[in-house]
């Protein structure tokens, strides 16, 4: 083989390998999800009648199992006391406890390592959040967790 065809394989080789780097960071990147949610006390069950209302703001990186999460919140009768992602249950159903979320002054944010069947559940729309207070022992404000827009 001659030196100019072995350099021109060593340039293809490299330029191949090249291409795979960019290819599989382009990859890594697709594979974090935006996920949201709006919460209130009518979509408590049972419905709750509060002023108190919440958005949430998560991304799910789908490689490493990742949920990272920004929860504000305002117009609360009282201190948050607890709050938690709950699944899997459709809006209008309750479930129990998937992931606890640290309590503290809006915007509580944070992050988790989910399990495969949770990532499943958060995917697919079967995972809502709720925010505790004193006067509202099972919830003040809710919201199901979907897809942003």
């Amino acid at each position: 083989m001659s030196q100019i065809t072995r350099r021109a394989l060593w340039t293809m080789a490299a330029a191949a390998v090249l291409a795979v780097g960019a290819l599989t960071g382009a990859l890594a990147q697709g594979m974090a999800t935006k996920l949201s949610a709006t919460l209130n006390g009518a979509s408590e069950v049972p419905p709750v009648t509060t002023a108190a209302t919440g958005k949430a703001a998560l991304t799910l990186d789908k490689g490493t199992k990742m949920l990272s999460w920004e929860i504000s919140y305002s117009g609360l009768s009282g201190d948050a006391t607890a709050a938690h992602f709950h699944g899997p249950a459709v809006a209008g159903a309750n479930a129990g406890v998937e992931v606890p979320i640290p309590v503290g002054p809006s915007p509580m944010k944070g992050s988790a390592t989910l399990t495969d069947a949770q990532m499943a559940d958060f995917l697919g729309g079967k995972i809502y959040i709720n925010i505790h207070t004193a006067a509202n022992k099972g919830g003040e404000i809710r919201g199901q967790v979907m897809a942003a827009m």
